[in-house]
């Protein structure tokens, strides 16, 4: 599945909000919402694969956390967009601060 198609359900995002800020199970991810545990575990497995999280075993727990690599990869799209829409917006600031010294003079 796709970074953006997985975080494009407000479920999910709210999953990967929750695993900010730490590691938790599946069974405390599936008690902070109102959907069925098997709906929480279907979201689980669809950010799998989109690789923002990851699970490991303890014992008969599923612990789950965020994935470095697939979060990176978001970080790197929007570092990619923030760079593009930076210098285009410096440009239209100095044409703009142009055009104000032109008016004033």
């Amino acid at each position: 599945m796709d970074i953006f198609a997985a975080l494009a359900d407000p479920t999910r995002r709210h999953i990967v909000e929750l695993l900010a800020r730490g590691s938790l199970s599946s069974g405390e991810i599936a008690a902070r919402f109102k959907v069925s545990a098997p709906a929480v575990s279907q979201h689980l497995q669809a950010l799998r694969r989109a690789r923002l999280v990851r699970v490991r075993a303890e014992a008969q727990r599923r612990i789950y956390e965020l994935d470095q690599e697939g979060i990176g990869a978001v970080s790197g799209w929007v570092e990619r967009i923030q760079l593009f829409w930076g210098r285009k917006l410096d440009t239209l600031e100095g044409l703009l601060k142009g055009a104000a010294e032109e008016e004033s003079s």
